[in-house]
Parts: C-alpha cells; sequence; structure tokens
C-alpha cells in the first residue's frame, strides 16, 4: 500500500473536522451514500517464477470511481455494499517490462459496526466478502500475441472508515480497506500459478444521508 496515499487521506479526514457541523446521529432505516477516488495497491511481487523462469510477475496500482451505499440496521450495526467503476491494471514482468493489462472490478458486502453513531465524527469498522471479476486481458511487449486470462476470485475483506460532519446530511469520509484477492492465470490455456493480489484500498469520499 502506498504510504504517501494513507497519509493524505488520514490528514484530509482530520483537516475536515475542524470544519465539523451539526451532530447528525445515524438512526435505524437510515441509508448512506457515499462516493470519491479510490487507489487499488496490490501487494508487490504478486506471482514468483513465473513458468519456471525465476521472473516475478507484478501487478500495478489501480485508480477509478468508488462508491458504497449503506442500510443501517440501528444505530450501530450497518451492511454496506461496494461498487466501483472498473480498475484497470497493468502487469509486469521482472526484466522485461509492461506484459499485459487487465479490468477489475470488486464488489464486496461488509457488515459495519459504527463506534459514535450520535457523534459528528464516526469512525467505524467492517468485515465481509468479496468477489473480483476479471476481463479484457490483453497482452503486449514480451508477451505479445499470447492470451491471458485471470479466474474470478472470491475473498474476505475487512475495512477502517470515518464520516465527519460538514453540512447538513452532508460528510466527508475516509475508508481503508483490505481485500484477499488471489487469480489463478492461465498463458494460452496453460495455468501459470495463482496471482496473490491482496491490495489495501484507499478511498476519499464525499457522503450523504437520506
Amino acid at each position: 500500500m502506498s504510504s504517501k496515499m494513507l497519509k493524505s487521506a488520514v490528514a484530509v479526514a482530520l483537516a475536515s473536522g475542524l470544519f465539523a457541523g451539526t451532530v447528525q446521529a445515524y438512526e435505524t432505516g437510515d441509508w448512506i451514500g457515499r462516493a470519491g477516488v479510490w487507489g487499488v495497491f496490490p501487494k508487490s511481487d504478486n506471482l514468483n517464477n513465473v513458468l519456471g523462469t525465476g521472473a516475478t510477475l507484478n501487478v500495478d496500482d489501480g485508480y477509478s470511481l468508488g462508491f458504497n451505499i449503506t442500510y443501517m440496521v440501528n444505530p450501530n450495526i450497518g451492511i454496506e455494499l461496494i461498487g466501483a467503476l472498473p480498475f484497470k491494471h497493468d502487469i509486469e514482468l521482472s526484466g522485461a517490462g509492461k506484459v499485459a493489462s487487465a479490468y477489475q472490478l470488486p464488489p464486496t458486502v461488509l457488515v459495519q459496526y459504527h463506534f459514535m453513531p450520535a457523534s459528528s465524527i464516526r469512525p467505524y469498522a467492517g468485515i465481509g466478502l468479496n468477489y473480483t471479476l476479471f476481463w479484457n486481458e490483453k497482452t503486449t511487449g514480451a508477451l505479445s500475441g499470447n492470451s491471458l486470462s485471470l479466474d474470478s476470485s472470491w475473498g474476505v475483506a475487512g475495512e477502517l472508515g470515518i464520516d465527519i460532519d460538514v453540512a447538513p446530511n452532508w460528510f466527508v469520509n475516509t475508508t481503508v480497506s483490505y481485500m484477499n484477492i488471489e487469480t489463478d492465470a492461465k498463458l494460452n490455456g496453460v495455468g501459470i500459478g495463482t496471482v496473490e493480489i491482496n491490495p489495501w484500498v484507499v478511498g476519499i469520499n464525499v457522503g450523504t444521508r437520506f
């Protein structure tokens, strides 16, 4: 994960707290929506010893518009659905540079616990299940002319977030999530191993309650 991106997200959240307005307590039956800029930061060395060559496959960072919607079961418990516009990732092979690219979508469902639902600054944590779909895999460079495919992935997900009121029914939000994303990769129909993406996802959002 990019430490610079995480520090920036935290700084935005803390600075916004200076402008926190009227307390807008979460209540049973509330719907909460958030949208903003998200970054997906995969772990390094996603696949080692590709096809027995000793080379390492790396999946680069991706950025897109992300959004989520939460239903408050009660003031402390929320059910959140995460969505986004597609993320594009370049794929690099050690010693060969960029060799492919792919798009992915990571819809995720989480159960959240809101620690201070009646405060103007409302931290929360969540845990749930992620499904990641890959498509439009394209090869280039050293792999040009070959066919690459990435299987869909299921895995656990966790998040930490904070909502900070800035106006009646409006707030800013920062969220940091970890997703277990591991996909089986095939080159020309032959398995080359499991690509461990396992990214941190950082989002800076604007939200509303309705």
